[in-house]
């Protein structure tokens, strides 16, 4: 449970870092740059720990899935309440196969065969 939730701390920054900059087009892209720069060394803070004590109980596929997974959700909210965008029903189609993915990863009749 500490990988999921140190996962998804970081994606909370990565998507600000990443995305927050779009609703300030008016700032020089250099302050914008070094802004994000910054929210990406909190989001490392989250991340690196989060992989590290991941990897002892997830493989290495299994946690990049966790991470998209997060990633989307967070996503989702994020571009929904801070951004003004719409989520429309091919958005959700193309997360529901990156969850299709995960559940062929994460069930244990296909690992190992």
């Amino acid at each position: 449970m500490r990988t999921v939730i140190l996962l998804l701390i970081s994606n909370i920054f990565m998507t600000f870092a990443w995305y927050g900059h779009l609703k300030f087009k008016e700032t020089p892209l250099w302050k914008v740059i070094i802004i994000s720069w910054l929210i990406a060394f909190a989001e490392y803070c989250f991340m690196v720990p989060a992989n590290r004590i991941g990897s002892s109980t997830f493989s290495v596929a299994q946690l990049k899935v966790i991470q998209e997974i997060i990633t989307l959700v967070v996503f989702s909210v994020f571009s929904v309440w801070y951004l003004g965008e719409k989520f429309t029903w091919n958005y959700a189609v193309g997360f529901l196969f990156i969850v299709l993915a995960a559940w062929f990863i994460f069930n244990p009749d296909y690992a190992n065969k």
